[in-house]
């Protein structure tokens, strides 16, 4: 009876070992349910959290031909943003062809609900940055292979910190100035070699200066960044820029070896590589939980007439949302337009 008893004790704690030894099933990363989600959340526009950290509602989406842009690396399905930053880079789009630019390529923007990406930006989060290709839009529509296939130009001289005066142009000038005149826009990332280009040769009102910062990358694409919009309560703004132009000795730091120096030591994992929920303000489960709209097609914004009414109106508010002003918008199937036949079918 005891050797029987002894047996039993034994197996149970051979089997209490068994499970210690099975790993608790990992939370999944919130760059993984963030980029599955194919459409944006339906509810009124709203940024939670930091441009590196968060998530929106309520995003539409940049069509892939516009009248004076064309939509980059469609495959990527990252033609979302915040209904201002659309909007916004709409607006560019026409106005600065007055300044003598043909046209955007625009790149990356935001996945449909925000969130960390399966690849590429740390920030691009909450819906208010946007990345356009220094390289002018062609005069003609691009193929969806081509848009993949084609890369932006770099406006640096090979493999130095300054721009090549055979490339720049006082168009590439003009259509910075024209992004950072609009005062939804707080700042401008660009290559440092292109920062000093621009202190170097700016006449008449530099005031718009301060805007353009200087970052890492950014000599093949300028990264558009708007404030937080009224109405997200739950959106963390980033610092004010600097009044000054910037062109003093804080741009001349780059053009030393410090900032160029190879990390030393074993280099930590990339945030989005490790960031899960827990990490993201509260209403971006809430975000992840919405139900999408019917179709692309009533969220995404063409030209500049805009969206169709319906895509604005009310709701009932988004359970769990850090911004009670967060609604769920009533899409009914009888309203909805049929998409116009994209051009480059």
């Amino acid at each position: 009876m005891r050797r029987s008893r002894l047996i039993q004790f034994a197996g149970v704690c051979l089997a209490l070992a068994m499970t210690a030894a099975v790993p608790a099933k990992a939370e999944p990363l919130a760059k993984e349910l963030f980029g599955a989600k194919t459409l944006p959340a339906v509810a009124a526009p709203a940024a939670y959290g930091f441009y590196s950290k968060g998530c929106f509602a309520g995003g539409i989406a940049i069509a892939p031909d516009g009248p004076r842009w064309q939509a980059m690396r469609l495959s990527r399905n990252r033609r979302w943003g915040h209904p201002d930053l659309i909007r916004l880079i709409e607006r560019l789009s026409r106005e600065a062809a007055q300044d003598g630019w043909p046209g955007l390529l625009v790149g990356d923007i935001s996945q449909p609900r925000g969130g960390p990406m399966l690849s590429g930006h740390a920030s691009h989060q909450i819906g208010l940055d946007a990345d356009i290709w220094f390289t002018p839009m062609p005069n003609k529509r691009m193929s969806v292979a081509e848009r993949e296939r084609v890369s932006a130009v770099s406006m640096l001289k090979g493999d130095t910190l300054y721009v090549d005066d055979r490339k720049w142009t006082r168009a590439h000038e003009a259509v910075l100035r024209r992004a950072a005149s609009y005062p939804e826009v707080e700042r401008i990332l660009v290559h440092p070699g292109i920062k000093k280009k621009l202190c170097d040769t700016v006449q008449g009102d530099r005031s718009w200066l301060h805007k353009i910062r200087p970052f890492w990358g950014h000599h093949y694409h300028f990264h558009v960044r708007i404030g937080c919009p009224k109405g997200s309560t739950g959106c963390k703004p980033q610092a004010a820029t600097p009044r000054s132009e910037g062109c003093d000795d804080s741009l001349a730091w780059w053009f030393t070896e410090e900032p160029w120096r190879p990390a030393e030591g074993p280099q930590k994992p990339k945030a989005r590589d490790v960031m899960t929920m827990a990490a993201l303000p509260n209403a971006c489960r809430a975000v992840l939980e919405a139900p999408a709209p019917p179709s692309e097609a009533v969220v995404t914004l063409a030209g500049p007439e805009g969206l169709p009414a319906q895509v604005t109106q009310s709701a009932p508010a988004l359970a769990g949302a850090a911004n009670p002003a967060s609604l769920l918008l009533s899409l009914q199937p009888a309203d909805i337009p049929l998409p116009s036949p994209r051009p480059y079918r």
